[in-house]
């Protein structure tokens, strides 16, 4: 194998070993970025649809508590409460249909189907005092417990979503831990063959001159041919003791008659 074949496959190969590092950081890194994605994506969507879900609930509550206790006497104030009702009518339930999309702990789709059975319930509630079939004992016996009932269920299903924030912050913590031990165990495994590719080529490659030093240096000194070359730079000798060679069999001569 040519010297030149040999130079080229270790720089292949100390770019082998470059790439491979590159490759196993970047590798790592964006999966660990996925993962924290992932947290974002489906957990805190699911605490961020709860807190909407509070607000709305709330608004209706307090559209139905002034239909109770102020039956229609101010018609500018019956149909702001109206109003405010159907929003927050139409905004929670944009939230728990996104909220029933987006299960992704255990036991959360248990807190979400009773949720829509509550909110149902509430909602049919919600009707009939809207309609003037409500009084006020409806409104502390039925539709004040089935207004906590939701509560609680939106509190219940936050809670578990943000647990599942801190536990999988946690893992994901603990999983760059080790992603670092890796990179570290591959970054010192690749400095070792790197060293070892710095070390065995500049090492071969000045043996193997040296040698041819030596050996040309050996070859004048047999042949009789004085050599008064004065360098430790091998490929200085070897080019300077091959000029000789050439001057002692008449080369030079041959070379300059034929030009």
């Amino acid at each position: 194998m040519v010297l030149k074949t040999k130079l080229s496959i270790g720089l292949g190969f100390l770019f082998a070993i470059i790439f491979t590092l590159a490759f196993f950081c970047s590798y790592y890194v964006g999966k660990l970025s996925e993962e924290a994605d992932s947290i974002l994506k489906n957990n805190y969507d699911s605490i961020v649809y709860s807190k909407n879900m509070l607000f709305s609930l709330d608004d209706t509550r307090n559209s139905i508590s002034s239909t109770i206790f102020n039956p229609g006497d101010n018609k500018k104030i019956s149909d702001y409460y109206s109003q405010l009702f159907e929003a927050g009518r139409t905004d929670f339930e944009k939230n728990l249909k996104a909220e029933n999309n987006n299960i992704t702990e255990i036991h959360e789709k248990d807190y979400v189907d009773t949720l829509n059975r509550d909110y149902a319930v509430y909602m049919n509630l919600c009707d009939k005092i809207k309609n003037g079939l409500g009084t006020t004992s409806m409104y502390f016996n039925e539709v004040l417990p089935c207004y906590e009932k939701l509560k609680q269920s939106i509190l219940n299903i936050n809670d578990l979503n943000m647990e599942a924030v801190v536990r999988k912050s946690m893992i994901i913590k603990q999983q760059s831990v080790d992603v670092r031990t890796y990179m570290y165990a591959t970054a010192v495994l690749c400095i070792i063959l790197a060293f070892g590719y710095f070390w065995y080529f500049p090492f071969y490659i000045s043996t193997t001159i040296s040698y041819l030093s030596t050996r040309i240096t050996e070859l004048l000194k047999k042949a009789g041919i004085a050599s008064d070359i004065k360098t430790n730079d091998e490929a200085y000798v070897i080019l300077q003791s091959i000029k000789l060679l050439e001057k002692k069999l008449g080369f030079d001569n041959f070379e300059k008659d034929s030009l």
